[in-house]
This record gives C-alpha cells, structure tokens and sequence, in this order.
C-alpha cells in the first residue's frame, strides 16, 4: 500500500492518464450508443452533426482531466473553450463533463486566485446554462429546479473542497517555513554563544597570563636589585622566573586563535588580578551552602599546583555545575563535587539527587538556544584537551564528568 500510495506521489501525471483514460472510455459508450439509439432519445446526440462534434469535445475533457495538474490553469481555459463548443453544437451533457468538476477541484487548490474565483464563477454559471440549453420537458418546474440546484451544490462543493485543500497546503507550508527559520535561529543562537563562551574565556586566561608575566616583572626586578648582595635570593627569583614563564607561554599558546574583547578581569584600577582556582572551590562550596544547598565536597589523591588553565576550569565546571542543581534540581535537592587529583588529570565530578534537567537543555545550545552554561563547560574543557561528559544520573538527578589532562599543560 506503501508503494502505491509513493508512486502516486511521484507519478501524479500518470495517475490522471489512467482516469482520463477511464473517462474515455464511459463517453465512448455514450457516442456507441448514441449511434445506435433511435433519433430523439434522451441525454444522446441527436444529428450527424451532433455526433461528430462530440468526439471532439470528449478528447479535450479527457485531455483536461490528463493534464490537470501539470498545467492547472491552462486546462481550465481548454476546459472552458470546450464547454462554450459543447453549448454552439448544442451536444448534451455526458459523462465527459466530470472534467468540469475535476478542473473546479483542481484550480480551487492551487494558489492562483484568478484561476480560482473564474473556476468559481463557472460552477454558480453551469446549472443555469444547462437548464437554459437543455432542458427537459418530462420533468416540472420543481423538479428542474432540483436538479439544478444539485448540479450547482456538485459544483459549488468541488471548488469549497479545493479551497479548503489549499488553505490546509498553505497552512502546512508556514508551519514548515516558521519550523526551519526556528532551527536556523537556534543554530544561529548557539554560534554566538559558543563564540561569547569562547571570548569569555579569553579574557580570563588573558588575566591568567597577564598576572604571570606581572610576577616575572616583580622577580626580575627583585633580582636585579639583590644581584651583587644576595646571590642565593637572585637565584631563587630566577627559578620563579622560568617556571613562571613556562606556564605563561603554555596558556598563551591556549589563547591562539580566540579574539579577546572587552575589559572582563581587570580591577578598577586597571590592573589583571588572577582568576579563581582549586584552592577557592572549598570557598565556593561554602557559599552555596550558605544559600541553603546541601553539598558534599571530597578530595582525592595529593593536592598539588596545577597549570592556572586547569585550575580556572575545574573551577568554572563545578560554579556551573552548582548553579545548573540550583536551578533544575527541585526541593530538597542533594549535591556532590569530587576532585581526584591523578598522575595524568585531575577529574572533577559533579551531581545531585534531583529532578535533573531535561535532556534538551544539556544539549548544545538547549531548547532555545541559550543553554549557554554547559557550552561553556565544553569549550573550557576542550580548550585544555579535556574531556567532559554531561546528562541524567541513574537513578535521578543530573551528573557532570570532566577529565582535565595535566601532561603538556605546563
């Protein structure tokens, strides 16, 4: 049934072929009979002239019925112009006229409105030029006006139906049209969020190594100062020197490529001051306690000085992390944060016990679009080579995964 009903989708013209051909076939039988009715038998053509104009006039309704949808418009007008030939010719109604309902239906569905309102104009004109051309003495008064009425409702139904076909098509094409310009809208959203996540995160590891190189200033300075007095002093500011530098040269190599905009991280005064770390997620834990959130905070493995990236994210991931169980966890919700500091990455773990976000706001750029949090989580993550995983927790509630490497950071 499937693959009749793709076929008819794909091969429109085909089918109207099939019933055209249908149709020539009902008004064959008509011109057969009509040659071997006697002369003056209802609903048939009456002289030779009559017959030999109906085949004609059949042709073209049939070809009207063939080509309706491949050329609407100008099928109506043949359609027209064999009517206004069947009425000259004076041959009756036959079969051959359904292609005036056909065509009705057909214009009435398609958006060109001329068409449409002519098409309507000929079904309120058809009753009335059959009754005035054709009419019939066997029936009364009453019962002509019936049939007419009929024939007229037939028609004036058709052209109803196929209007109403088009408003639904119209309908239908401004759902999909609002649908794409919605999908074209969020992916535009989440691009500029990646880009204001990403320009964010410039600025602060812009601080990070802007702070570095303000400490490199103040060793050196200090060791040229103690140079000549205090050998042992200079030495040690020159090792901090080179581990300083080092590490500045490692996030400074993480910034290439990230347009820095704006004055995010510096104090009124104009100075950068560096951004929170590890050592600050205890205090951060703390506030948000305060607030009135149960949260469970263990280290694991030997705490030890990382590279300011990694630290600025494990941060950042457990800031979201809080917040995001603030806002989508529900009453009385319970959180967690673990830190493991391994040999190779330190692996950051954040959930809760609640409601859990929905799955579509911890895709990237959410239902909206603006799911700005987690996206920010992502880049900071994979800014540093890290991977981070994000979703409902089994059992309820909502889990964050991320793994920062350590190698190479340095």
């Amino acid at each position: 049934m499937n693959r009749l009903y793709d076929f008819i989708r794909r091969h429109p013209t085909w089918v109207d072929s099939l019933w055209a051909v249908f149709l020539l076939l009902l008004s064959s039988l008509w011109i057969v009979a009509s040659l071997t009715a006697p002369d003056g038998a209802t609903g048939l053509p009456h002289g030779p002239g009559e017959k030999i104009a109906a085949l004609p006039i059949t042709l073209t309704m049939c070809l009207v019925v063939a080509l309706r949808r491949r050329a609407p418009e100008k099928m109506l007008l043949l359609a027209t112009g064999g009517g206004l030939a069947q009425v000259i010719t004076d041959v009756e109604p036959f079969p051959g006229n359904l292609a005036f309902v056909v065509i009705i239906f057909t214009v009435a569905s398609r958006p060109t409105r001329w068409a449409s309102r002519f098409a309507l104009t000929g079904a309120l004109l058809a009753p009335a030029i059959d009754a005035v051309r054709w009419p019939n003495d066997r029936i009364d008064v009453v019962g002509q006006l019936f049939g007419g009425v009929f024939v007229g409702l037939v028609f004036v139904m058709a052209w109803v139906l196929g209007d109403s076909l088009r408003t639904r098509r119209a309908y239908y094409s401004q759902l999909e049209e609002r649908a794409t310009r919605l999908e074209k809208e969020r992916a535009a959203q989440a691009k500029v969020a990646v880009a204001a996540e990403r320009a964010r995160i410039a600025r602060e590891l812009h601080d990070v190594v802007a702070h570095n190189v303000s400490v490199m200033v103040v060793q050196a300075d200090g060791a040229a100062y103690v140079l000549d007095t205090a050998p042992d002093q200079t030495r040690m500011a020159l090792e901090t020197i080179s581990g300083t530098g080092r590490q500045a040269l490692a996030e400074m190599r993480r910034l290439l490529g990230v347009l820095r905009t704006g004055d995010g991280g510096k104090q009124d005064g104009g100075e950068y001051v560096p951004q929170p770390g590890v050592e600050q997620v205890a205090d951060l834990v703390e506030q948000v306690r305060g607030a009135g959130l149960t949260v469970n905070f263990k280290i694991e493995g030997t705490p030890r000085s990382l590279p300011s990236s990694v630290e600025l994210t494990a941060y950042r991931i457990v800031q979201e992390a809080l917040t995001n169980t603030r806002k989508h966890g529900g009453p009385d919700v319970g959180a967690s944060v673990l830190l493991r500091y391994g040999d190779d990455e330190l692996s950051v773990l954040a959930e809760d016990d609640g409601r859990g976000a929905q799955r579509e706001l911890y895709q990237e750029g959410g239902t909206d679009g603006l799911g700005h949090g987690l996206i920010g989580m992502r880049e900071r993550v994979g800014m540093v080579g890290g991977a981070l995983e994000a979703g409902p927790r089994p059992g309820g509630g909502f889990r964050i995964n991320a793994a920062l490497p350590l190698k190479g950071a340095d």
